[in-house]
């Protein structure tokens, strides 16, 4: 699903314009982005956790030249799904892949 399918999902569903809708998707994106941008973790009960995470320096290798490359230590985004979300999705899709196999074996049978 993209941006756009989003904003147009939430417009037919709250009868809100679709460049409000777009206003307020990008104004949360913009919130999120700054917010990790200065380290600040951000989090959406029920649905999950954007965190910056910080990445240790290491030693990696140039597999052309043969040389060792260092890695300074950085921060990067991540997102960590709430548990409640989590086990929404495995049960849609374990609803899915029962009906799927349902279907499948009908048509087997017939």
């Amino acid at each position: 699903m993209t941006k756009a399918e989003i904003i147009a999902e939430i417009s037919s569903k709250t009868g809100i314009e679709k460049l409000d809708v777009q206003e307020a998707v990008e104004a949360f994106f913009k919130v999120v982005k700054n917010s990790m941008v200065q380290g600040e973790n951000v989090y959406v009960r029920g649905f999950g956790s954007f965190v910056v995470k910080k990445r240790a320096t290491k030693t990696a290798r140039n597999i052309s030249k043969n040389t060792a490359i260092i890695i300074p230590e950085h921060y990067v985004p991540s997102f960590k799904p709430a548990k409640v979300f989590v086990e929404k999705v495995k049960n849609g899709n374990v609803t899915k892949l029962a009906a799927a196999a349902a279907e499948a074996e009908a048509s087997t049978e017939a």
